[in-house]
């Protein structure tokens, strides 16, 4: 590793940490790929399990000494990283916030897959429509994770789920769930050449509750569902809802009409998970 000691705020090897917005990072490099940053150490260390590949590194001196076996996993790929050291009021001061949790890497992003490569052996898949808030677009994925979904889609104006807030809150499972970004919204037709029934959740013409639709897919095991997950104002699109094969409801009481999208993908995901 090359262990280089900072205090200067004006460094510019530090110019991927000193200020710079989510937008920003997207276009540093190359446009298409760019830069994303991920903080901690479990979040970094589940980035290089697949196979993202580090810039730099960013580490309060104190935490030095524990990441280095996470460091070491590099191997030779490694030695030419550098990894950039201060003391905790430095590194305040570079990135605008406290770093409390142990490190912070820059990370090169990759092509994203196509659609049918990434759905293609999937049975269970989220598809998340316009979600702006990164924190939800984090915790459905966190939720994805734990409950067996296989693939997650990103509508063109969804947020990005490699932003820092969206990576720290899934505590990494952005890394662990297969995803991509859709080119066009709504289109259903590689969903259904594929087999899947397409699950709005959301009230509509026809709805279903879901303890219903979850007997329906106990009784359909081989049952391919894709779930579709709206935004945290208005929900999913009346088109979308539409061109969807099922809307899906979760019965509430206490004259509650919803739940966050974040919670109510958990809910969703529980019901109709596989157990075969």
């Amino acid at each position: 590793m090359v262990i280089i000691a900072v205090d200067d705020l004006s460094d510019q090897r530090l110019l991927d940490y000193t200020s710079l917005t989510d937008v920003k990072l997207r276009s540093r490099l190359e446009p298409e790929l760019g830069l994303f940053m991920a903080e901690s150490k479990n979040v970094i260390e589940r980035a290089l399990e697949a196979g993202y590949k580090p810039r730099s590194f960013l580490i309060p001196e104190k935490w030095l000494d524990s990441m280095q076996e996470t460091l070491t996993r590099l191997g030779p790929e490694g030695k030419d990283v550098p990894v950039f050291v201060a003391s905790e009021d430095v590194l305040e001061q570079i990135t605008g916030f406290h770093l409390h949790r142990s490190a912070m890497a820059a990370m090169h992003r990759r092509q994203l897959a196509p659609v049918q490569e990434v759905i293609a052996d999937a049975h269970r898949i989220a598809i998340i429509e316009d979600i702006v808030d990164h924190k939800n677009v984090g915790a459905i994925f966190r939720s994805a994770a734990a409950l067996d979904v296989d693939a997650v889609l990103v509508t063109p104006s969804c947020a990005d789920p490699l932003y820092r807030r969206s990576v720290r809150v899934s505590m990494g499972s952005v890394f662990q769930v297969p995803w991509t970004r859709l080119e066009t919204w709504p289109d259903m037709r590689p969903l259904h050449d594929l087999g899947f029934h397409v699950a709005a959740l959301a009230l509509g013409e026809n709805t279903v509750r879901l303890d219903d639709f979850e007997q329906r897919v106990k009784l359909n095991p081989e049952m391919k569902v894709a779930w579709i997950l709206g935004s945290e104002g208005y929900g999913l699109k009346e088109r979308t809802i539409r061109a969807a094969d099922s809307s899906v409801m979760i019965p509430m009481s206490h004259g509650v009409d919803s739940l966050n999208v974040a919670a109510a993908s958990a809910v969703a995901f529980w019901a109709t998970r596989r157990l075969i």
